[in-house]
């Protein structure tokens, strides 16, 4: 089992800084080195809206689908996070309950660090709490976009900006189309014709379960209209 955090590539559908990234060298060694690993199986629940929140969490390996259980029983993803993201420290910072539900996306390794720890590492590196903030505006600020854009931007150019942000280096990204609809907020059908606009214009290829970027520049560029 390593030790070590793998923070070699990030595929998040999220392009706005996590706040453990943001954090000094040496305060992340510290709460990396406080930590408890943990391992997850694909659907298994990862923490539960409602429950305290006691800590954050960081991921190692594999990925995690972050949303709310709608009444019907329906999971409703708003984001999926990769290795090298972290979740859950605002529920540590307003001492409230968890807002949403987090499901290990397949096999996952996750870091679970404690409130306490965090708290009492972060009065000691004043520096950090700086870049905490810078990385909260920039999440906020990204969340201000995204709702600019929805009214705004058609949705191929939405799914553009999406799969430039959960593309790998290989130019591949292993997302269902289920997936991909509830992260744009929209129907399996409207996501499948924004898909099929993508395609062709040559901009992907479509696989078994993953999607192919022919020209990640492109699609980017094709995003912003």
């Amino acid at each position: 089992m390593s030790d070590s955090l793998h923070l070699n590539e990030r595929r998040s559908s999220m392009p706005a800084p996590m706040l453990f990234a943001a954090l000094e060298p040496a305060l992340k060694e510290k709460l990396i080195a406080q930590s408890i690993i943990r391992s997850y199986s694909d659907g298994q629940f990862i923490q539960h809206r409602g429950s305290k929140a006691d800590g954050f969490w960081l991921i190692e390996e594999g990925s995690v689908r972050v949303g709310r259980h709608l009444p019907d029983g329906e999971f409703r993803a708003m984001a999926v996070l990769g290795p090298g993201d972290s979740y859950g420290e605002l529920a540590v910072f307003a001492a409230s309950r968890r807002k949403v539900d987090a499901l290990s996306r397949g096999k996952s390794k996750v870091r679970f660090i404690p409130g306490s720890t965090f708290l009492a590492a972060l009065a000691e590196h004043q520096k950090s709490s700086m870049a905490l903030l810078a990385a909260l505006s920039a999440q906020l600020q990204h969340t201000l976009d995204e709702l600019a854009g929805m009214r705004r931007g058609s949705n191929p150019m939405r799914l553009a900006a999406l799969l430039s942000n959960l593309v790998g280096r290989d130019g591949v990204t292993k997302v269902t189309q289920q997936e991909l609809a509830e992260l744009l907020g929209v129907t399996r059908a409207t996501t499948n014709a924004a898909l099929r606009t993508l395609e062709e214009t040559n901009l992907i290829e479509r696989g078994y379960g993953l999607i192919r970027v022919i020209d990640p520049q492109r699609l980017a560029n094709f995003s912003l209209g």
